[in-house]
């Protein structure tokens, strides 16, 4: 499971050759890769899926890498079912258009714009903007919400063609993309290649520091290449002449962190950024003390739920999960849970219900059906949402139903 040296290794961002495996979670199947009931007579793609940590530059990275094109191109998270998502983005969007002064003669490029959650709040407010998303299932939503948006990956070539046809971006946006590209130079050096010379690029995904402590281990699958610490990342960005200038903690996602970064001649680091890594160097980021522990953590989580689940299958009750999530493929695989535990998962996605989870296999059912079949308990998947969730499931908690939520710790509530 881990921990322990790997040879060979190349750090995909500083090209360190030291690296630590931390948790290997076996083979596991495509976390988004839904099926439908036809396709359960064709061999299911499997890969191995290990976490490793640079010892040069501190960074969490997963050794197997799947070819974007594979994940990314018939995409089945749409940003727009999740209140809470909503909500977030357009806080955000707000906030940095009063922030920064962005009106009509300002440019906006989001990386991964998803249906257009994000940019809608730009387009209400009069800001020029444009999305880039290479899901060819999702792009067309935001195109008819009149967000214009791209059909392609980002990258330097995509940067540089921008810039020459449309100009340079005052704000470059990524919510939950960063850690999805495998070439995070080429990343970086898009932006700064896309960035006019006082833009500000705004990075948001989980980070480092909350997902080791508390053991979200089913953040790992294929399309999460990276989980980022300010130590990580501190360097990367000045290799290519950007400077990370601020940043904040959030709750979202279990722990999520916004990055603030531009072109170093024209944004000076301030308290935050010093303050986060003299914290980072406290906590041990920068020690495989600190990682250590890690599969430990994670066993533990898996012997708890399992023997609770256990427990309550031999009193006869009925188990549901919420959420046909790529974390709940982690979990469900890794702790080898399926049919003979859990009836089904509900989902609010229309695009995922009528499919079946990978690997497991569960059928994924409409939301209201934990109201209308009554499952005593309802393994919580998508736990990263609870107090969401929680509250739009009154109903059926009024009923006698309860959830088992399974990080940090497992808890029935």
């Amino acid at each position: 499971m881990g921990f322990g040296m790997i040879a060979p290794f190349q750090c995909r961002a500083c090209r360190g050759t030291r690296g630590a495996l931390v948790l290997d979670l076996g083979v596991q199947p495509l976390a988004n890769n839904l099926l439908s009931p036809e396709d359960l007579s064709k061999p299911e793609p499997k890969f191995p899926l290990r976490l490793a940590v640079c010892e040069s530059c501190w960074l969490l990275q997963i050794l197997d890498i799947i070819p974007p094109t594979r994940l990314f191109s018939d995409y089945p998270y749409f940003s727009s079912f999740s209140e809470a998502t909503l909500s977030h983005a357009r806080e955000a969007a707000e906030r940095y258009i009063r922030e920064f002064g962005l009106g009509r003669g300002s440019f906006v490029v989001e990386v991964a714009s998803n249906d257009g959650y994000l940019l809608q709040n730009f387009t209400r407010a009069g800001v020029p903007c444009l999305g880039i998303e290479p899901a060819e299932n999702i792009a067309p939503i935001a195109q008819q919400k009149g967000i214009e948006t791209l059909v392609i990956f980002f990258n330097t070539e995509t940067a540089r063609q921008l810039a020459s046809t449309r100009g340079q971006a005052d704000l470059v946006l990524g919510n939950n993309v960063f850690a999805h590209v495998p070439d995070i130079n080429d990343f970086v050096a898009s932006v700064a290649g896309l960035l006019k010379p006082g833009g500000r690029c705004i990075l948001e995904f989980p980070y480092a520091v909350d997902f080791i402590e508390q053991a979200e281990f089913d953040t790992i699958y294929h399309e999460h290449v990276f989980y980022f610490s300010v130590t990580a990342l501190a360097p990367l960005f000045a290799r290519h002449g950007l400077t990370v200038y601020h940043v904040e903690r959030l709750p979202i996602h279990g722990g999520s962190l916004r990055l603030f970064a531009g072109h170093a001649a024209a944004h000076n680091s301030d308290s935050t950024v010093a303050n986060l890594l003299a914290e980072e160097e406290r906590t041990g980021v920068r020690s495989l003390d600190y990682y250590a522990g890690f599969a430990d953590r994670v066993q533990e989580i898996r012997r708890d739920l399992c023997r609770l689940l256990e427990k309550l299958k031999g009193q006869g009750k009925s188990i549901a999960a919420y959420g046909a999530s790529a974390k709940g493929s982690t979990l469900l695989n890794h702790f080898g849970l399926g049919r003979e535990t859990i009836d089904y998962v509900v989902d609010r996605s229309t695009y995922k219900q009528g499919r079946l989870t990978p690997g497991a296999h569960l059928p994924i059912r409409p939301v209201e059906e934990l109201v209308q079949r009554k499952p005593d308990y309802t393994l919580l998947l998508t736990w990263n949402f609870a107090g969401e969730i929680l509250r739009q499931q009154t109903a059926y908690r009024a009923q006698g139903g309860k959830f088992i939520v399974p990080i940090p710790a497992v808890t029935v509530v």
